[in-house]
């Protein structure tokens, strides 16, 4: 089980590597989108912990962070590129971990784990890694968090505001996609959000759900 910090919440990995990935982060994203990547994977870890998954030999836990803390690495300015902003993330954040030395396997189930956030049915057939990516990232819409409990999850957002995280999220996957089209191919997330901005009351699914979910907006 992971052990949890004086403020009752997991702890981040402490490894050079961790840090230079969430000083990225830190540096490029909103504060609304990077904390909602880290919330991410606390909510991974207790997924893992619920499930019974072990560190170490179901997945690996630095992984697991750099995936989920990079997960919306595609909405900064260096990873608005030309692909659906899941795929230039993907593509930004095996760049970054190429860069910084990390076996080209390991880069390559990062990819894949943020490549597929958001494509249920699919990241859950995909390994540990993906599933648990997937779902920490649903978690933090409030999906499937029956077993968190309401301290563990109030220490959470403490350390790491909402601060109308989903709005944030539209507001940027949109703006991009309206740049360029082409990051909004039919049926993607960005396409939807694209099409639900443009009608009244200009209020989308992602929005909505998380709203009315457990954490809120």
């Amino acid at each position: 089980m992971t052990e949890m910090t004086t403020t009752g919440v997991p702890p981040l990995p402490e490894s050079p590597l961790a840090r230079r990935t969430l000083a990225l982060v830190r540096e490029t994203e909103s504060t609304p989108t990077a904390n909602h990547s880290v919330r991410s994977y606390l909510f991974a870890r207790l997924c893992a912990d619920h499930r019974g998954a072990q560190p170490g030999r179901d997945y690996d836990p630095e992984l697991l962070f750099l995936a989920c803390v990079l997960h919306d690495i595609g909405l900064t300015e260096a990873g608005d590129r030309k692909q659906r902003f899941e795929v230039d993330g993907a593509d930004t954040a095996a760049e970054f971990l190429t860069a910084q030395g990390v076996p080209s396997a390991d880069v390559d189930d990062v990819w894949e784990a943020i490549a597929l956030h958001t494509s249920p049915g699919i990241a859950e057939r995909r390994g540990t890694l993906c599933a648990l990516v997937h779902t920490g990232t649903g978690m933090d819409f409030g999906l499937g968090t029956d077993f968190v409990d309401d301290a563990t999850g109030a220490a959470i957002h403490a350390a790491y505001p909402r601060l109308s995280m989903a709005t944030t999220l539209t507001d940027e996957i949109v703006a991009q996609a309206r740049r360029r089209p082409e990051k909004a191919p039919r049926f993607s997330v960005a396409a939807e959000l694209v099409r639900e901005r443009a009608v009244p009351p200009h209020t989308t699914w992602m929005e909505t759900n998380a709203g009315a979910g457990r954490w809120g907006n």
